[in-house]
């Protein structure tokens, strides 16, 4: 019998640390985009998370704006 390893999951929900990594951006950026409504966040208690989905339509907004086409 042989074991079967699961690949890794990808956390859907990202604490704003992971999402300065995932953009590159700094802290204050971050909190500057999501204040101006440019990238979307959204709160469980306490905690602010920022989804994966919205990383994703701000990196297309991005690009919109930049006048790149897909």
């Amino acid at each position: 019998m042989s074991a079967t390893t699961t690949p890794p999951v990808e956390p859907v929900l990202l604490k704003v640390e992971a999402a300065m990594h995932a953009l590159s951006m700094s802290r204050s950026v971050i909190y500057e985009l999501i204040r101006a409504g440019r990238l979307r966040s959204v709160n469980e208690g306490r905690a602010r998370f920022i989804t994966r989905s919205a990383i994703n339509e701000y990196i297309a907004l991005l690009e919109r704006e930049a006048g790149v086409s897909k």
